[in-house]
């Protein structure tokens, strides 16, 4: 009789990696998101956090949170539907249609829930979504949770796309999904050729900004005022606040009838409890900042093409990265594995990344500073990094 645990029991990737003192997940942070962060007593310079503006710690952030927790309490004890529905929220959601300069805005309690949420509200038994090759899990289990059918294009590749969307007929509705910013590699989707070729084939376009809110943009609002696309030719825009925004939560922005449609059909708001007062009352602060200090997303962009340049002066592979996640990319995993241990051991904290997070014999890691690293934590964790590639990596390096 077959045990449905036998695979729990069979299961020893991760136990193998434990054993030998290589495992890269699930770290106890023993303090809060900052340039220099604390594990099993250590100090160690953090390099593998989202939190791109530094916000996570900072004072009017706490504030915010501390002030909405007294006046609304710790949570909201149901879903938006019933009873948690806040003036906090509603605020807020009208805050960031504005950010985003869009009609209409909804917040979910986590930016996978959105996802999941968004896109099995929209496409429905008979639909088709197109989905890059490279775009996040949450992106793909939304559209395994919908009625409709799942088709793939190559990475980036419009004439792929193309060829995908020539092959679906006319009467099959149809949305082409995609990473503004993809979170493994950095690089960026050529939007504007996306939506040309989406549009020809009568395809609606949704935009994932998970990793562009707060980064790309004159203003910081994305990858459509990135590429001048804010007139409507994106159809929904959505994303995470637990990136730039340096909170929790999801968001989704478009039309006003679209938005009011996914608030009544989605089911992971519909049947979720809504974001806490903190979270919401912290999200809103992080837009406010984001408006009033251009200067934390210029201190960003320095302080990755500081890494980068780095990285290439030692010979390494940073990939096609066009933003400030910036990939050491390795290829095998094993190794990966292993300069991940070894910059750990010295006090610097990267992401291992493997497949399938990453296609196959492209494993990375994954390194970000934030817009509070100074460059005295950027030199110092160079220092330690080009040490432990110079050991691990040994004549792949250059000799620049």
């Amino acid at each position: 009789m077959k045990d449905l645990f036998q695979k729990c029991y069979d299961f020893h990737i991760a136990k193998d990696l434990i054993a030998a003192d290589r495992y890269p997940y699930y770290k106890v942070l023993e303090t809060e998101q900052a340039p220099e962060i604390v594990i099993d007593g250590k100090k160690m310079i953090m390099l593998g956090s989202n939190n791109y503006l530094g916000l996570a710690n900072d004072p009017r952030m706490k504030q915010a949170a501390i002030k909405a927790v007294l006046e609304f309490g710790t949570g909201v004890a149901g879903s938006r539907l019933l009873n948690g529905n806040t003036i906090l929220h509603q605020n807020l959601e009208k805050k960031l249609a504005a950010f985003k300069k869009r009609d209409a805005a909804l917040v979910y309690a986590t930016g996978y829930q959105m996802n999941v949420g968004v896109i099995s509200s929209i496409i429905g038994k008979g639909d088709y979504v197109i989905l890059d090759k490279l775009d996040h899990a949450s992106i793909i289990d939304g559209c395994r949770l919908s009625h409709g059918e799942i088709k793939r294009y190559r990475h980036n590749d419009i004439k792929d796309l193309e060829k995908v969307l020539a092959s679906i007929g006319p009467d099959h509705g149809k949305a082409v999904v995609i990473d503004g910013v993809f979170s493994m590699e950095g690089d960026i989707a050529p939007l504007p050729e996306i939506v040309k070729t989406a549009k020809a084939y009568g395809a609606r376009v949704i935009v994932d900004d998970a990793h562009a809110t707060g980064v790309l943009g004159a203003t910081g609002a994305g990858t459509c005022e990135y590429f001048g696309l804010e007139n409507g030719e994106v159809d929904l825009v959505v994303g995470t606040c637990s990136k730039s925004f340096a909170s929790v939560g999801g968001f989704v922005v478009g039309d006003a009838d679209v938005i009011h449609y996914i608030r009544h059909t989605s089911r992971s708001m519909i049947f979720s409890a809504a974001l806490p007062p903190g979270p919401v009352a912290s999200i809103s602060k992080a837009i406010d900042i984001i408006q009033q200090e251009p200067q934390r997303r210029r201190q960003l962009w320095d302080n990755a093409a500081y890494l980068k340049k780095a990285f290439e002066d030692m010979g390494l592979d940073t990939g096609k990265t066009q933003t400030p996640i910036v990939p050491v990319i390795i290829g095998d995993d094993e190794k990966a594995f292993t300069l991940w241990h070894e910059l750990f051991n010295n006090g610097l904290f990267t992401n291992s990344v493997v497949s399938p997070a990453v296609p196959p014999n492209r494993a990375l890691l994954r390194v970000v500073a934030t817009a509070t690293h100074t460059k005295q934590h950027l030199d110092r964790a160079l220092n330690i990094f080009e040490h432990a590639a110079k050991k691990i990596l040994g004549s792949r390096m250059s000799s620049k």
